[in-house]
């Protein structure tokens, strides 16, 4: 049965959970007076559908169904999960909240995306204290896997589990503090930095320099104390802080010192901010922000570290069933074309497309036994031959399926067709593949054993009835 998320507020963040919870196959219906909320949602969503299934390879689960409707209690009454994102303030929190259980099932969960508050600020006069939780997600959600919970440990061990299930890493936070864990950070790095500006140190632009290209690197796939402890050498973290804790006592920082916010110092940064980046479009940054952290979290997918594991694991979680009629054409492939597969020419790069009927490929050896435990045991299959014809462009953030016709499939030998699609079935591409049997203690080609022998028979039966492709002729 598909689950239902209720999104209360359409704003920046409650746009991304909404995207989230979609683009994982729930229903969504959000609920906000602002007449411009569809439209808010819509180019939230235009993002999300070109950037969120491109971290993965295999198709993401069927987007589910978007509704919208002003009625907090009509929106909330059947939701699995409830996401309040209003604004940052404790009053209208309490009302919101109020309004939901009224309305809500009693086995709702309802998180709350503040920053902030602490969950038993959030249940102050609450009907059902422990059903009200934090849910802190990051922007953007449908990209950004970390979500701090805070709340009663049965309810946020029901909410791990639906989180992880829709591609995220929740992290419990053991009691509840102001600001959780990781504002906490943002907060420390965020006073210095208007120090720095207000003291005439650095720049908007050079200060984001000295994030992006130093230590922010480090921190995207290592964090603090994991980058500290290779600093500290063969000797670890105990060297590293015995070499540098001493600093920690000397007046370098102004932690603890807020720089009054005047109209001169925020007239200062606006206008650094305009000098930096003001030639984009607050959508045409968001789309260069989303293709960079798709490019970043599919570096760190195939090292299977960091953000990059919970990509792994969720792509194990939603990796679709084989083909069972093989009676007909094979569907092998249904994924997104990610942005990082793009040349200089603005289309997929020719490379891809062999890795695309790779991928195919491999399906069709999943289908006869050739998996890997198989290619564990020491036999799997070589690829000798690809005819690649290429009939049409691709673009990043494209929908694209493969089809596979089986031509031969016995002895050594497997030789499959593809045919690359468009959504929509516009031909892209072709590939008549070869494959040999190979002993990879030898590294040359063998016969399969008897029981693929059987499976590659059946299948060749089966798919020799099939019409030939025009395709193929050519």
């Amino acid at each position: 049965m598909t689950k239902s998320a209720a999104i209360i507020g359409g704003g920046v963040i409650g746009g991304g959970w909404a995207a989230r919870f979609l683009l994982n196959g729930w229903n969504v219906i959000v609920s906000d007076p602002d007449p411009e909320t569809e439209r808010k949602i819509s180019e939230v969503l235009e993002n999300a559908r070109r950037s969120l299934p491109a971290l993965l390879d295999n198709s993401v689960p069927q987007e589910g169904k978007l509704s919208f409707d002003t009625s907090l209690g009509e929106a909330v009454k059947d939701a699995d999960w409830i996401q309040e994102s209003v604004p940052e303030r404790l009053e209208i929190k309490h009302k919101v909240f109020a309004e939901i259980q009224v309305n809500c099932r009693k086995d709702a969960l309802i998180g709350s995306s503040t920053s902030g508050f602490k969950p038993s600020e959030l249940q102050e006069g609450a009907a059902n204290p422990a059903q009200i939780f934090v849910a802190h997600p990051f922007n953007p959600v449908y990209l950004l896997p970390l979500i701090e919970l805070v709340g009663a440990p049965q309810t946020c061990a029901r909410a791990k589990t639906a989180l992880t299930e829709i591609g995220m890493k929740p992290l419990i936070v053991r009691q509840e503090i102001d600001a959780h864990i990781a504002d906490r950070f943002l907060e420390a790095v965020w006073r210095e930095a208007l120090w720095l500006i207000k003291d005439g140190v650095a720049t908007t632009e050079e200060i984001d320099d000295a994030i992006r290209f130093g230590f922010g690197l480090r921190w995207a796939q290592m964090g603090l104390f994991e980058t500290y402890r290779v600093a500290g050498g063969e000797a670890g973290m105990a060297h590293f802080i015995e070499q540098f804790g001493p600093c920690l006592s000397w007046p370098w920082t102004k932690l603890m010192d807020v720089p009054e916010l005047t109209d001169e110092l925020v007239q200062k940064i606006a206008d650094q901010s305009d000098q930096q980046s003001g030639m984009h479009s607050i959508r045409e940054l968001e789309r260069i922000r989303d293709d960079n952290l798709v490019t970043i979290l599919r570096g760190l997918k195939a090292r299977n570290w960091g953000a990059g594991q919970t990509l792994v694991e969720h792509e194990a979680r939603t990796k679709p069933e084989l083909p069972q009629d093989i009676s007909k054409p094979l569907n092998t492939l249904n994924r997104v074309i990610p942005i990082d597969w793009t040349d200089y020419n603005g289309h997929m790069n020719e490379s891809r497309y062999g890795l695309v009927f790779s991928d195919a490929g491999d399906i069709v050896m999943q289908m006869i036994g050739a998996d890997q435990t198989y290619i564990d045991g020491g036999l799997s299959y070589f690829t000798v031959e690809n005819l690649i014809q290429f009939r049409n462009e691709t673009h990043p953030g494209e929908k694209v399926y493969v089809t596979t016709h089986v031509l031969q499939a016995e002895g050594k030998k497997l030789r499959l067709y593809h045919e690359m699609f468009r959504d929509g079935g516009e031909l892209l591409c072709t590939c008549n593949q070869l494959l040999i049997h190979v002993s990879l203690e030898t590294r040359r080609s063998c016969e399969p054993g008897p029981e693929m022998a059987a499976k590659m028979a059946a299948l060749h039966e089966a798919q020799s009835k099939l019409p030939k492709s025009e395709s193929l002729d050519r």
